[in-house]
């Protein structure tokens, strides 16, 4: 439904349109949403009744050329460098009147969504897409107010995405014609030049993340996060390739959400989204029934190609890119949790896929090691995985998500001692998906089943009073014994058939942990150092 002139105006004068553009839609439903973009020639209809459209030139997240406006607010507060770039206030104010000047006359969809699943800490959005399926993007994975609910607010953050107008980087201060600027005095993010809807999302996670710790003291984390029968909450963090969305996604748990959370002084854990973002690449039913099943209409695919001559998708064809995803709502997943809260973590669980074969299948940590280990965010790339790759490379993220991260990282390291702190009960475990046997090439992959089994182990308490020894190099504490598992299996050391070849392995991996650290050591806290593993020491168990 077409909206009258002076209800758009309203919500959009502040952003510097002086008239309501011709045609502008305000809050359609996804079906409608669906329908504009088949008309627009945005996308086109699977044989399962998702939306599929492509991205264009851009596939993924273009971190270089993310900007974060450099003025009174933000000048000491945020983490300056190669993630957080600074961009110049007026430039941003000319580029954001330019946009508004080239979306005058299109045919523009708005919407108005929250971020955060507790009304105490939740952000209104207002967000203005330039095409239909982005706004059914953004309706899929923001929250969604209740139907009726008043939205002519004044918003605390507002997008506007055009993909259609492209900066000139010569006069307008950008890397290159594609962009993403935040402005926290201004409270608007500019997107443009990339189809990749991706970075509406992460550009209100990055949002969340500069105002959370400081106005809420509520630590925003880069994690999924289910429940038990019991009420027992847990959240798991890990780079791509560590089986977080797999592990997470127990039928016999509760999704609570899967990617973006808070953890609150006294409300426990919220989701900061309405919807998933998943990675669909080689998707089956069999192996994740979840996210099949809701591959519906509504749901929206991402650069993936259909079987030929076919509406049926092919799930195996990365010809366009691997990193083909699908955004649909959270309610699209059976037992997800509505609202999407839960209460402070029981476990936290650090997923890691070590290819060097060093580290134990499941280790506990304490307050020390569980705040190293969050900084450092640390798996390993192998070969096949990207272009060059040709063995195991370290890959180290701080708190699992660098790039999103506008304060420096000890912030929310120091943050996460503090959460312990004020809460004994929680147990950290170091749960690695990675190689076992030998580093990748000589060793195997751990059995899922045996993963699975460690997992329900910690997550069900089978370990709460079981025996534990410290590993010699990395301080964490192993289990000697877990029901179901192999003792041999638990202390990656005797799996080798060259023990002398292990310690030599983990003292090297030891190594690139203190080495990543050296742009942390200045400041972190005593807490945050004690974690750190024994580079002087070879392993001896």
């Amino acid at each position: 439904m077409t909206n009258p002139a002076a209800t758009i105006l309203s919500r959009l004068a502040p952003l510097g349109f002086t008239t309501a553009p011709a045609q502008v839609h305000l809050n359609l439903p996804a079906n409608e949403l669906v329908q504009h973009a088949l008309r627009r020639q945005e996308g086109q209809l699977t044989d399962l009744g998702a939306l599929m459209c492509d991205t264009g030139q851009f596939t993924g997240r273009s971190p270089k050329d993310r900007f974060i406006v450099q003025d009174e607010l933000t000048t000491t507060r945020v983490w300056w460098g190669d993630i957080n770039i600074p961009f110049a206030p007026e430039k941003f104010d000319r580029l954001q009147q330019k946009m508004v000047a080239y979306l005058a006359d299109k045919e523009l969809y708005v919407r108005e969504a929250y971020a955060g699943a507790n009304p105490a800490y939740q952000l209104k959005l207002r967000v203005v897409n330039e095409l239909a399926w982005h706004n059914l993007f953004s309706n899929n994975l923001f929250l969604r107010p209740q139907a009726g609910a008043d939205t002519s607010w004044i918003a605390d953050f507002t997008i506007i995405n055009a993909p259609g107008f492209e900066a000139d980087p010569a006069l307008d201060g950008t890397r290159q014609k594609n962009f993403a600027i935040l402005n926290f005095t201004k409270k608007v993010l500019l997107i443009g030049g990339t189809g990749y809807a991706g970075e509406m999302k992460k550009g209100i996670f990055g949002v969340l993340n500069f105002l959370l710790p400081v106005q809420h003291n509520t630590l925003p984390m880069h994690c999924s996060a289910n429940v038990g029968a019991a009420g027992d909450t847990a959240i798991f963090f890990g780079l791509s390739g560590t089986g977080k969305t797999t592990l997470s996604a127990d039928p016999t748990r509760n999704l609570i959400g899967d990617d973006e959370h808070g953890w609150t002084p006294q409300d426990g854990i919220f989701n900061f989204e309405g919807g998933c973002y998943a990675k669909v690449v080689d998707l089956s039913r069999q192996k994740e029934p979840q996210i099949w099943d809701a591959i519906r209409p509504g749901a929206i695919l991402e650069n993936t190609r259909f079987v030929p001559g076919t509406s049926t998708v092919d799930f195996t064809d990365t010809s366009v890119t691997e990193n083909t995803r699908a955004a649909y709502p959270l309610n699209f997943i059976p037992n997800a949790l509505e609202p999407s809260v839960g209460a402070a973590p029981r476990n936290i669980v650090f997923l890691t896929a070590d290819a060097f074969g060093v580290l134990p299948p499941l280790s506990k940590l304490d307050k020390s090691h569980a705040m190293y280990h969050f900084l450092s965010g640390y798996t390993a790339k192998v070969a096949g995985t990207e272009m060059g790759v040709t063995e195991p490379q370290t890959t180290f993220s701080a708190c699992f998500g660098a790039v999103f991260l506008p304060l420096h990282p000890t912030a929310y390291a120091e943050m996460l001692g503090r959460k312990l702190d004020e809460n004994p009960d929680v147990q950290v475990w170091l749960l690695n998906t990675g190689w076992t046997g030998g580093s990748y090439g000589t060793g195997h992959r751990m059995s899922l089943p045996h993963t699975r089994t460690l997992l329900t182990a910690a997550l069900t308490g089978q370990l709460r009073d079981a025996e534990f020894t410290p590993h010699p190099i990395f301080g964490v504490q192993v289990p000697t014994a877990v029901p179901g598992v192999p003792t041999e299996l638990l202390d990656p050391r005797s799996t080798w058939q060259d023990p002398e070849a292990y310690d030599h392995t983990a003292l090297e991996l030891a190594h690139k942990f203190a080495n990543n650290f050296q742009k942390y050591a200045a400041f972190a806290n005593a807490d945050i150092m004690a974690g750190a593993p024994r580079t002087e020491v070879v392993a001896s168990v």
